[in-house]
């Protein structure tokens, strides 16, 4: 989507990243921003399962989950604490639409970096479920999370206590099966698509959320008037701002991502993708300039974090300042400076 190359290549990241903590000052950006709650239920606790089965799909295909099970003495004061962190991430904890709600099945992924449980909860009165996210406290997950709730055009909603990251369920169909499987419709919906794709390639680029294969983001389908809306939303930020290769921020570089990028060869020239750039470059400096308050506090603690390797942080400032022809990339030495960068050379373009 970029000018450097029309075609993906296979684009890894190096190799499973490491988990970095939370340290005091981010710790108190989260209180003062209510992410930062007392919890009933840590991550440790739900690691005493005490048997799992895979858990397969309507294909009978491996998922890469497993279905846990506890002791009915765990069930007893467990579930009901799962219910109530639910009704906290949904209704500020009002315990009175918890009566209809239960624990239908806890999930656990070994496959992720942060090894994370997904708990079903059901409504009891209509069948309705939906799911949540225990997960392994990681900073640069939080900061990923953070920079898509100020500057995407979604609402992350998410608590942290201590070691555990509680995450909310993101709706849409996975990346993969989109391309397999809605890529062969009408041409009015596969122009929608491809702009939506460029969109999106932006948002990750501008604030460095890297390896957005496929199976790391979701398409959240709208019928309209004519047509679908369409809108690529993440579902994974371990991969904000690790990597030190330029190409990991693009997700139209990932080869399980052709088919899009194909798509957008069909129907696209430059200069409109070039224009969908633009738009999404200024939707971004004006969601930058409306929460610039939180985003300078946010960034007073990322820019002294140290998230990725040294090795990492120069090799990225690197790329990045032969590719914006700006030196100031090659003076940064955290992860959270040279993203803070990136964001001020859209912002700063549009203030001049």
């Amino acid at each position: 989507m970029h000018s450097q190359q029309k075609e993906p290549r296979d684009v890894v990241p190096s190799k499973k990243k490491q988990i970095y903590s939370i340290r005091p000052e981010l710790r108190e950006y989260l209180l003062k921003f209510d992410r930062e709650v007392k919890l009933p239920v840590q991550y440790s606790d739900l690691m005493r399962f005490n048997l799992k089965t895979p858990l397969r799909d309507k294909e009978g295909r491996d998922t890469l989950w497993y279905t846990v099970y506890y002791d009915e003495s765990e069930m007893k004061e467990l579930y009901p604490n799962l219910t109530y962190i639910y009704a906290l991430m949904n209704t500020d904890g009002d315990t009175a639409v918890m009566e209809h709600l239960s624990v239908a099945r806890i999930d656990y992924c070994t496959f992720a970096n942060t090894k994370p449980f997904r708990v079903r909860i059901i409504n009891r009165l209509n069948d309705n479920y939906d799911h949540f996210y225990v997960k392994i406290a990681d900073a640069s997950r939080v900061y990923g999370l953070e920079l898509e709730h100020i500057l995407s055009p979604n609402r992350i909603s998410y608590l942290t206590d201590g070691n555990t990251l509680i995450e909310e369920h993101i709706p849409g169909l996975p990346g993969d099966e989109f391309i397999s499987r809605r890529l062969g419709t009408s041409k009015f919906n596969q122009i929608r698509i491809c702009k939506e794709f460029v969109k999106f390639n932006e948002r990750c680029f501008v604030r460095l959320l890297g390896d957005m294969r496929s199976y790391n983001f979701v398409v959240d389908i709208t019928p309209d008037i004519e047509g679908n809306q369409y809108r690529f939303r993440a579902i994974d930020f371990d991969q904000q701002s690790y990597e030190g290769r330029l190409k990991m921020y693009l997700p139209h570089y990932f080869k399980e991502n052709l088919a899009l990028v194909q798509l957008g060869m069909q129907h696209m020239d430059e200069t409109t993708m070039r224009q969908y750039q633009e738009e999404e470059r200024s939707l971004i400096a004006n969601r930058f300039r409306t929460g610039h308050y939180r985003i300078e506090e946010l960034f007073s603690v990322m820019d002294i974090d140290q998230i990725a390797p040294d090795e990492k942080v120069k090799q990225l400032g690197k790329e990045l300042s032969s590719y914006h022809k700006n030196p100031a990339f090659k003076s940064c030495e955290t992860m959270g400076q040279i993203v803070f960068e990136c964001l001020s050379q859209v912002v700063g373009k549009r203030q001049g």
